[in-house]
């Protein structure tokens, strides 16, 4: 029914998204170590939207009638040197993630797969906000500087954009 390059990159997209998953689970539990519950609960919460993209990769080239393979997935980062760094881990992990997707859709497009164009759409309109997410993030931190209680505040008065719906 699709496109088998498609396909192809939709597998590893799977990889990626469970690897997203995994970092920020990483995250989680970095900033749950360094007593930073609201920045440890957004993470953990990140990474359970990672894994639901991937298990929605998956259902779509079940029901499409292909092939899934899940690749390896690297090691996460566990460490960070601030949480300047590792928010800046985060927000570029959602760019590349962003330009892996757009880099299906156009092959999608290529290979006039209609269908997977459409499936991918959704997840382009939520990196949208994923990417954004990650930028406004940054910006409080830079701001806060060495004040981690108002990044703190800050996560617990904005939440995580799905305690909105």
């Amino acid at each position: 029914m699709i496109d088998p390059k498609t396909a192809a990159l939709l597998n590893e997209q799977i990889g990626h998204e469970f690897e997203a998953s995994i970092q920020y689970v990483a995250h989680a539990t970095w900033f749950a170590s360094e007593t930073l519950p609201e920045l440890s609960r957004y993470f953990s919460k990140q990474s359970d939207e990672e894994r639901e993209h991937a298990l929605k990769m998956i259902q779509y080239l079940n029901d499409t009638g292909q092939t899934v393979t899940i690749p390896e997935i690297p090691k996460p980062v566990s460490t960070f040197d601030s949480v300047a760094d590792a928010v800046q881990l985060a927000y570029d992990q959602e760019v590349r993630v962003t330009r892996q997707i757009e880099a299906i859709y156009n092959t999608a497009a290529e290979a006039n797969d209609r269908l997977t164009q459409n499936f991918l759409q959704w997840f382009l309109e939520e990196q949208v906000e994923e990417v954004s997410g990650m930028d406004a993030l940054i910006t409080v931190v830079k701001r806060a500087g060495d004040n981690l209680f108002r990044i703190e505040e800050y996560v617990a008065r904005e939440g995580h954009p799905e305690d909105a719906e």
